[in-house]
């Protein structure tokens, strides 16, 4: 699969660098070429033989068959504006978190599909960035469930792909309308962590949570 990622931070580098391990084709893109070309480079440096390339924000949304969008909030709709009329129709992955306040009424799943016409999945954007670095995330031998908000059944499928290959359980989190709730989840789980406190202890194992 052909992976174009706007972004070259931090998540373009880990989720980019587990992707093209997979064996999955990846092109990075950054507001500064030559940052994004050693990036690209220091990907590839660890990406067991895969080149990853660099690009622009037009040229990794063409190159891409899914986009995956990492780029911070403030700067989102330029970006997406310069990458063109080249995301209509295609998978869109939004990775991306509230910059301060959460906003229910602005949800940036939606505002990504309401500026692209692409097919917006939502996922992601639960973990700190390091989790997606490691190879693969499982927690006491459990693999990391990567909870998925999405309308399009072609777009949901690539990505539910792209999150087993990175050793992870997908789990339909349901339509992108939905995508509002796992923001607002990230808002308050990361809330309880800068917090000191366990957030994964706040919920009971399913055996326990009522559901017959």
């Amino acid at each position: 699969m052909r992976i174009g990622i706007l972004g070259a931070g931090g998540m373009a580098d880990a989720l980019g660098t587990q992707w093209a391990r997979a064996g999955h084709e990846v092109m990075i893109s950054g507001r500064d070429a030559a940052v994004s070309a050693s990036r690209a480079a220091s990907m590839t440096a660890q990406a067991d033989g895969a080149v990853v390339r660099a690009g622009g924000w037009a040229e990794a949304a063409e190159f891409g068959e899914v986009v995956m969008v990492a780029v911070r909030q403030a700067g989102l709709a330029g970006v997406l504006q310069a990458a063109g009329a080249a995301l209509r129709g295609k998978p869109v992955i939004d990775v991306a978190n509230a910059e301060g306040p959460f906003d229910p009424t602005r949800p940036i799943a939606t505002m990504i599909r309401d500026l692209t016409g692409g097919h917006v999945v939502k996922a992601f954007n639960l973990c700190h960035v390091d989790v997606w670095r490691m190879t693969p995330p499982v927690f006491d031998g459990r693999p990391l469930a990567v909870p998925l908000c999405g309308d399009d059944p072609a777009a949901l499928a690539a990505v539910r792909t792209l999150v087993t290959d990175l050793g992870c359980t997908p789990v339909d989190g349901g339509g992108l309308a939905r995508a509002t709730l796992l923001e607002a989840t990230a808002a308050f789980m990361i809330g309880l962590w800068f917090g000191g406190a366990d957030a994964q202890a706040v919920l009971p194992p399913i055996s326990h949570s009522g559901v017959a």
